[in-house]
């Protein structure tokens, strides 16, 4: 907890160039202060979350001449453009960064997505494994279905799936190193006869079809361009009795300066070419496009937030690793996601939702979804044992 109102006593400069920046009384623009930070301009002498949960104190959330050159040289040409060559050229240069960076955060489970919390008291790993489940239970996933996971990261939902559900289960990535270390988990959990991981574009998988089509946040980075068409590549893909799993990050509706902010530097340093993180409303309509009936619909911020807050301590604890192995920069960019994206998501500025969803055909058995399993029906009897008060445990 910050007690004082100084931001000199706060923010300590290393650069001649920056210090007339940091005056008391005088706000400066967090992304100024993000630059500086990650550059080492400047240091701090506090904790970066602690900082960040006092932002409103010491910073603005003005627009500054770093975000219009942004804006002209990457992210319209991006947004524009989403060719195969551009989005994988993008992609890996973040997802093969290496799997030690990325361990540093994730933990055992390699999981880059939300977990699920019963209570709010659970470690990663249990929330992650809890995350697993939901995404099965709520796919219907019974032994011998053909299961479809696009964007599939480090595999660990293909793995999952064909254990502890007996799905024969096929993911997708465009990264070479998740691809790698995904089949040689596939390996160690001894489900190589029926999970696998291909390396490819979404945009390459051959036309087949499966009974359960996931996408755990990779939708995203398909983009504004080509969201359409993506929503109707994975109907050809599904049975007509299948269910398809999304869950996609997006932002809260309606303008919100500090949100704007916030995603300029997830687009520009964290998920380039993302740019289909919109309001739930956008998904929705293209999914219907697409000829998808919405079965469900829930929001996972807070879970996210949860999870973000013990990806960030992961963070801390590595940190003589991550500089010795990648340096500062890396770290403090990292540090500045992780730790403003905790009270994003729990602010609902950005949050992330879970759609489960069918083809909308007159046939399809809906007496399917008598019982079905959603975040709200859980049993949340926890012995007392719930964090509340909006407390991260």
């Amino acid at each position: 907890m910050i007690q004082t109102k100084n931001i000199t006593d706060i923010v300590v400069s290393k650069d001649n160039k920056a210090t007339p920046r940091y005056k008391n009384g005088v706000k400066v623009p967090i992304t100024t202060f993000i630059e500086d930070y990650m550059n080492g301009r400047v240091d701090i002498t506090c904790d970066l979350q602690d900082l960040i949960k006092a932002r409103t104190t010491f910073f603005n959330y003005n627009y500054v001449g770093h975000h219009l050159k942004f804006l002209f040289s990457r992210f319209i040409p991006e947004v524009a453009i989403h060719s195969k060559a551009q989005d994988e050229r993008i992609v890996r240069d973040h997802y093969d960064r290496g799997n030690d960076f990325f361990g540093w955060f994730l933990g055992d489970r390699m999981c880059y997505t939300s977990g699920f919390f019963k209570t709010g008291l659970e470690d990663l790993e249990t929330a992650q494994d809890q995350k697993m489940d939901l995404v099965c239970q709520k796919l219907q996933l019974k032994p011998g279905e053909r299961m479809l996971d696009i964007g599939c990261g480090w595999g660990t939902l293909a793995a999952h799936s064909a254990k502890y559900y007996g799905s024969d289960t096929t993911g997708i990535t465009i990264a070479q190193k998740g691809a790698d270390y995904g089949n040689a988990q596939i390996e160690r959990w001894g489900v190589r006869n029926n999970a696998r991981i291909h390396r490819m574009d979404y945009r390459a998988i051959p036309q087949d079809k499966f009974d359960k089509i996931s996408c755990l946040e990779m939708a995203e980075h398909v983009g504004v361009k080509n969201f359409q068409k993506y929503c109707r590549q994975v109907s050809s893909l599904l049975k007509d009795d299948g269910l398809f799993f999304l869950q996609i990050a997006g932002l809260r509706a309606g303008y919100h300066q500090e949100s704007l902010i916030w995603g300029g530097f997830m687009s520009e340093y964290i998920f380039p070419g993302a740019d289909a993180s919109c309001p739930l409303s956008f998904v929705v309509k293209h999914m219907e496009r697409a000829g998808f009936e919405i079965h469900s619909t829930e929001n996972i911020g807070i879970h996210y937030s949860y999870t973000i807050q013990r990806w960030y301590y992961n963070w801390i604890k590595n940190k003589e690793a991550v500089i010795e192995a990648y340096g500062l920069w890396w770290y403090r960019c990292w540090e500045v996601f992780l730790g403003w994206s905790v009270d994003i998501a729990k602010q609902g500025n950005s949050t992330c939702f879970q759609l489960v969803m069918n083809k909308n055909q007159d046939m399809f058995n809906r007496t399917r979804w008598f019982g079905g399993v959603n975040l709200g029906e859980r049993d949340l009897q926890t012995n007392g044992k719930v964090a509340s008060g909006g407390v991260l445990v």
